[in-house]
């Protein structure tokens, strides 16, 4: 990897951890698990950035230092802000995927298969007897669109070891539910690629 993307640009970039607004840290001593279709799309967003953005962005920011005053030089002063953030935004993915384990939903599959894992699809009902599906998902892959869900987020990690037929505890701010798992499935899930795909449920 090019210098450029681990070297600081500023003493503000130092302390930030690359963790980008909103990016959810993995937490201490955990594997970042991560479906084979997350990784690719963080994968496909990082060689677009090193390979098309960056260099498009370094080649216009090169030819507006060549128009002279960089104080007021708008094309100058964004193009740097812009590529600073595109080098946090590359030393983020690049630790990411460097700390990915990547888990494949349908090598868990088969019959027989009931229990909640990560990369698991999950039907559950409350005891209001509403339906919901949700799909177990690495950190950065989170959709709520899609119904996919962090496994370190509070209904996955109810869930999780779970089987058809158990009831389980999902304690909220609002108070304590119970949840019945009512089907436990291991599939493809959808990937950046196929954004018109609709909700689970």
């Amino acid at each position: 990897m090019n210098k450029a993307f681990t070297r600081e640009d500023a003493a503000g970039d130092a302390d930030d951890e690359d963790d980008l607004a909103g990016a959810p840290p993995i937490p201490a001593g955990a594997r970042n698990y991560m479906t084979p279709g997350g990784f690719a799309r963080l994968k496909s967003e990082l060689d677009r950035l090193v390979a098309a953005e960056r260099p498009s962005l370094v080649a216009t920011v090169a030819w507006a230092a060549s128009n002279g005053d960089r104080s007021e030089n708008g094309d100058y002063l964004y193009g740097k802000k812009r590529l600073r953030e595109i080098d946090r935004r590359i030393r983020f993915l690049v630790r990411r995927l460097d700390a990915a384990e990547v888990v494949d939903p349908t090598a868990r599959g088969g019959d027989g298969v009931d229990q909640v894992y990560f990369g698991a699809t999950v039907r559950y009902a409350t005891r209001a007897g509403d339906e919901r599906t949700i799909a177990i998902v690495g950190i950065d892959e989170t959709d709520p669109l899609r119904g996919y869900v962090s496994w370190i987020s509070p209904v996955a990690r109810a869930l999780t070891r779970a089987r058809e037929g158990d009831v389980v505890t999902l304690r909220t701010p609002g108070g304590v539910e119970e949840l019945e798992v009512l089907e436990v499935r291991y599939e493809p899930l959808a990937t950046g690629a196929d954004a018109a795909r609709p909700p689970l449920g």
